[in-house]
Formats: structure tokens, C-alpha cells, sequence
């Protein structure tokens, strides 16, 4: 089939190829059930053109493939999150930075050993993409220091406070001031 011409499936309406989409996810529906189901509704609306069987089980296919990458992708965040514990939004964030940078040095490689052809948009779009990763990370690490000087500058005011409670009575030991802030923060 020529790539410019449109597969049957990609011609349909997208509210009938939602509903095959939701045909070919129901387990208790064989691709013949699905296929004679679409048609009928393809016909009642009036559409002339009608679904073979091999086109039904050429989309399937492909969307089996793509559902198993998204759950292997879901499956590799879940166990970095689970390894990166209790801060997953920012390593995540690197982490991914990593990932997208090792698949550009992995196609820029590709096209300087001539495994890939080179293609000026490609490499524009690979820039952009670097430039928008170098930035992110960047902005991460500031927007990271600002938190933790936040943190820093309301433990200090808290702290401040329960000074200031404890010693309005009059003066205190070292570890009597010790004591009443470690009941405060439960610590």
C-alpha cells in the first residue's frame, strides 16, 4: 500500500473508530464480531465502504504493539518512582531529561554513521529539543534552591517564634530551650 494513501481505518469517522477502538479492547469480542458490528453501523450511517478482516487485524496489531510500549513505559516509571522515593516530581524530571538526551545522542550517532538519514528538520527539531531540556533542568534546579530557601527562611521564623514563647518568662537553659522545641516539632 502507497504511504500517502489513508488505511480504511484512518478514513473512518472518529466517533466509529472510537468504537472499534472500544470493540477491540473488550476481550469478549473476537475481531469477526467486531468487524461484522462496525460494518453494521458503518451501513445504518450510510457509509458505503465497509472494514476487511485484514484491516481490522492490521490495526489491532499495531495498537496491541503501542499499548505494550505505553505499559512497559508505565511500568519503568513506576519502579523509578518507586526507587526515588518520597521527591519523585524532580528526579523524575532529570531522569527523563537523561532519557531524552541519551535517545538524541543515540540518533545524532545513527545519522553520523549513516544508519539514518539526515534531515535538516530533524536536527533542528533535535536542537530545539536539547535547548528546551538544558533550560528545563535548569529552571528545576533554581526553582528546587528557592524551595529549600523558603523552607529555610519558615523553619528560622518558627523557630524564632518558640524562642520567643519560651524565653517571655524570663531567661532559660540551653537545654531547657532544647527540650521546648523538640516538643513543638515532635522531634
Amino acid at each position: 500500500m502507497p504511504r500517502d494513501q489513508q488505511s480504511s481505518i484512518d478514513r473512518l469517522p472518529d466517533d466509529i473508530r472510537e468504537k472499534l477502538n472500544e470493540m477491540l479492547r473488550d476481550p469478549r469480542l473476537t475481531q469477526i464480531a467486531v468487524r461484522e458490528k462496525i460494518n453494521a453501523i458503518l451501513e445504518d450511517d450510510g457509509h458505503e465502504e465497509q472494514l476487511s478482516y485484514s484491516a481490522i487485524n492490521r490495526y489491532k496489531l499495531k495498537m496491541d504493539k503501542v499499548g505494550e510500549k505505553i505499559r512497559q513505559s508505565r511500568e519503568v516509571a513506576k519502579m523509578w518512582i518507586g526507587r526515588l522515593g518520597a521527591e519523585p516530581q524532580g528526579e523524575v524530571g532529570k531522569l527523563l531529561n537523561e532519557m531524552v538526551r541519551n535517545l538524541a545522542f543515540d540518533a545524532t550517532v545513527a545519522m553520523a554513521e549513516g544508519e539514518a538519514p539526515v534531515e535538516p528538520k530533524m536536527l533542528k527539531d533535535m536542537a530545539i529539543a536539547i535547548d528546551r531540556l538544558e533550560r528545563a533542568a535548569s529552571e528545576n534546579v533554581k526553582r528546587e534552591e528557592e524551595i529549600r530557601r523558603i523552607e529555610r527562611e519558615r523553619l528560622k521564623q518558627e523557630t524564632m517564634k518558640v524562642v520567643e514563647k519560651a524565653t517571655a518568662s524570663g531567661p532559660m537553659t540551653a537545654e531547657a530551650l532544647k527540650e521546648k522545641i523538640r516538643e513543638v516539632y515532635g522531634v
